[in-house]
């Protein structure tokens, strides 16, 4: 039976493929953080964050995995850390959400025209999966993108999502000539007839605290995503 976008969420929340990240993410919710002892962590792994409508998005942020007190606490990509609070002040600027503010799933954040999934949907120890890890994951980035029949691009936060996007592409065939760029911020792979994947420096807080990404570069990037995935006749 073909998978749906529901039964895909719902496969994610349950997964337990990898000991190590739900030992951690468990452990994560039960101890907690002094600023949010008051909460209810989430504690599971995190499903895909979809805008209203999900099968016209053309849009999809490829991110590496969720924070331990930020999603691991919220239950929702990017939220509820400040890492999220860069990402999304980006993609409200540039017409890809309705909000800038991101500190629960009950705030109102809607995503518009663009989806957000993860290499990793566990909370790994010092934000570091294996490389096992994240081919256990995968199964879930691969039924996403089927899932998403309007796709024209992804956009990858980061370096690990970069090689990951890479990855996915050889292994679905849509890379069999072209050579991939090295991951660099803006870097873009647009093999013909498939998404393309743009890269962007991850909005971690080393890089957004340094300087190393900013509000412009980031917004930069995103309003090429939307030029592109307008263009785009696929």
């Amino acid at each position: 039976m073909k998978t749906s976008l529901h039964t895909l969420q719902q496969s994610i929340t349950h997964c337990e493929r990898c000991p190590r990240l739900r030992a951690h993410c468990t452990q994560v919710a039960l101890e907690k953080r002094l600023a949010y002892r008051d909460w209810i962590y989430w504690g599971r792994p995190i499903p895909n964050f979809l805008p209203a409508e999900p099968r016209t998005t053309r849009l999809l942020l490829l991110g590496l995995a969720p924070a331990a007190h930020g999603a691991n606490r919220t239950g929702r990509m990017f939220t509820g850390d400040r890492s999220g609070d860069f990402l999304f002040a980006a993609l409200h600027a540039t017409g890809f959400a309705n909000q800038p503010n991101c500190t629960s799933r009950e705030d109102g954040l809607q995503l518009i025209d663009c989806a957000i999934t993860a290499v990793c949907h566990c909370a790994p120890p010092d934000n570091k999966p294996t490389l096992k890890e994240i081919t256990q994951c995968r199964p879930f980035l691969d039924q996403t993108l089927q899932l998403l029949p309007a796709l024209r691009g992804i956009v990858a936060l980061g370096k690990i999502a970069w090689d990951a996007g890479i990855r996915e592409y050889r292994q679905r065939g849509w890379s069999t000539t072209e050579r991939p760029p090295a991951f660099t911020h803006g870097a873009l792979f647009q093999p013909v007839g498939v998404p393309f994947l743009l890269a962007t420096y991850h909005p971690s807080q080393q890089n957004t605290f340094t300087g190393v990404l900013t509000q412009p570069m980031l917004q930069v990037v995103f309003a090429q995503a939307k030029k592109l995935i307008n263009a785009s006749p696929r």
